[in-house]
């Protein structure tokens, strides 16, 4: 199943890297398999410190920023338990993890990676349709580069109906900066 959430990464420097991203998990949650890109900052800070943090967050500003590289406020972090690594303090859950095996023959490489510690910080909120939708235009958002235009302007047409209907403030928000930021994305393609 893919779990979509959080990963930090930290680079040699220790300057922190945070990622939507959505690993293959297993039901216990001991194992992940990540897929960044090769040209992915995630996939770099990997291939030089195989370490990380995966976090399952309910937050869809917090995901929708990270999705664009675009945080608004600052991250309340602490160090991880564990690993060299860094937890956000926003998440419901984290997972840290040591990865195990390097796959990266293909341009999307796969990452094996296991669970060495978890914990929880607070409870999920729950499911909302304007939250879901949040999270496909955040997806959406990271794929300009290689879905049509067309297609993607269709799917936010739809997902705008759902966090228009059913969603708060923050998935407003949300929906808005992936919004703008994919119409920003488009106009310079076209250009």
């Amino acid at each position: 199943m893919i779990l979509e959430g959080i990963v930090t990464t930290l680079d040699t420097t220790g300057r922190l890297n945070v990622a939507p991203m959505g690993p293959i998990v297993d039901e216990a949650m001991a194992s992940l398999i990540l897929r960044p890109f090769k040209t992915s900052q995630t996939y770099q800070n990997l291939r030089q410190r195989p370490q990380g943090v995966f976090h399952v967050v309910d937050d869809v500003l917090l995901l929708a920023e990270a999705a664009i590289g675009l945080p608004t406020a600052p991250l309340v972090t602490r160090p991880a338990e564990v690993i060299e690594g860094t937890i956000l303090e926003d998440a419901c859950r984290w997972y840290e993890f040591e990865i195990d095996d390097f796959d990266d023959s293909q341009e999307r490489t796969t990452l094996q990676a296991r669970v060495v510690h978890t914990g929880r910080l607070r409870d999920f909120f729950g499911f909302n349709r304007a939250k879901h939708a949040v999270l496909e235009a955040a997806i959406l958002a990271t794929r300009v580069h290689l879905l049509p235009a067309a297609e993607i302007a269709t799917q936010m047409d739809a997902l705008a109906i759902l966090v228009e209907k059913t969603g708060g403030d923050r998935e407003r928000t949300a929906f808005t900066l992936l919004r703008d930021y994919i119409e920003g994305a488009e106009v310079s393609e076209d250009s």
